[in-house]
This record gives structure tokens, C-alpha cells and sequence, in this order.
């Protein structure tokens, strides 16, 4: 049983935990933190990703509500990328998931930090 009884495993947090377990979707949601970015200066903050990677996963996070694409009219267009309020939210939790990794870095299996 999953905690607060509600079964196996609740939906909601198996589509959330299926969202962020996508490879490079944890990075480009801590890319954007900082603020709106283009796409290009969105391969040089996550280097190893492909461009055909770095494009799906910008379409499906905006298909999830978690980023906006806001093109610019301008010559030439200038697209920027942004996390929305929920995007922010995740941020949060994956920015706690950061604490917790830098906390267990560099400790052997069964020993605790102090």
C-alpha cells in the first residue's frame, strides 16, 4: 500500500513521476529557473543534449503547462522559453531533489551526514 491509503500507487503522482523521469527534463526545468531563455541558450546551459531531444522536451512540457513559447515578431523571430506558475512549483521540488543529492553525494551507503 501506497502512504495515505490510497491504493498501489496514486495516478496523479505516477504521471508526475513519468514526467519528470523523461531524460533532460529535470535539467531543462533547472535551466529555466533563472528566467526566460532561447533555445540556443538552452543547449549551452544542458551541453550533452541532442538538438531533436532538447525540442521534444520543449514541446512536451509546454503541452503539460509546465513552460510557454513566446515568439517575438521581430527579424529575425526571437522564441523564448519560460516556466509557468506550475513550472515553478516543479521547480521547487526538484530544487529540493538538489538538496537532497548534494546532501548524499559523497556518502557511502548506510552512513548519514551530519
Amino acid at each position: 500500500m501506497a502512504p495515505h491509503g490510497e491504493g498501489p500507487i496514486c495516478r496523479h503522482f505516477q504521471r508526475a513521476a513519468e514526467l519528470i523521469g523523461q531524460r533532460w527534463v529535470p535539467q531543462v526545468i533547472y535551466a529555466l529557473q533563472g528566467g526566460p531563455m532561447r533555445y540556443s541558450n538552452l543547449k549551452m546551459a544542458i551541453p550533452p543534449i541532442s538538438d531533436a531531444l532538447l525540442s521534444d522536451r520543449l514541446k512536451d512540457l509546454e503541452a503539460e503547462g509546465i513552460l510557454t513559447r513566446t515568439v517575438e515578431p521581430s527579424s529575425p523571430i526571437r522564441v523564448t522559453y519560460a516556466l509557468t506558475s506550475r513550472g515553478d512549483e516543479l521547480a521547487a521540488v526538484l530544487g529540493e531533489l538538489q538538496v537532497w543529492a548534494e546532501r548524499w553525494a559523497n556518502v557511502s551507503a548506510g552512513h548519514r551526514p551530519d
